[in-house]
């Protein structure tokens, strides 16, 4: 018995996801990786990515959580904000927001 699209659909893990975009000063990339790197994996993070343009000055990164709460959590502690103020001389320009969504399928 096959399912329809809305049994997939509803069959699909929920996501609670974070996406930073930051576009950092050029030649930077190497000094800016250091300090983007968290001292510890996050509670509640249950796997990140990053991507970088062919210039190497603007850096998305994806990260996936628990629950909103797991996410705040972490973006509220002392290790985040550490962190952010390693990466803060570097960074121009930062864009990010939490997403809720599912894995698209493809027939």
């Amino acid at each position: 018995m096959s399912r329809t699209g809305a049994e997939e659909e509803a069959a699909m893990e929920e996501h609670f996801v974070w996406v930073t975009t930051r576009r950092i000063q050029p030649g930077a990339l190497e000094d800016f990786e250091k300090a983007w790197r968290p001292a510890g994996h996050p509670q509640g993070m249950r796997r990140a990515f990053a991507y970088w343009s062919e210039d190497g000055q603007e850096i998305t990164g994806v990260s996936f959580w628990d629950s909103k709460e797991a996410c705040d959590s972490w973006r509220a502690s002392a290790s985040e904000t550490q962190r952010r103020a390693g990466m803060a001389p570097y960074v121009v320009e930062e864009r990010e927001g939490f997403y809720h969504g599912r894995e698209l399928v493809i027939p």
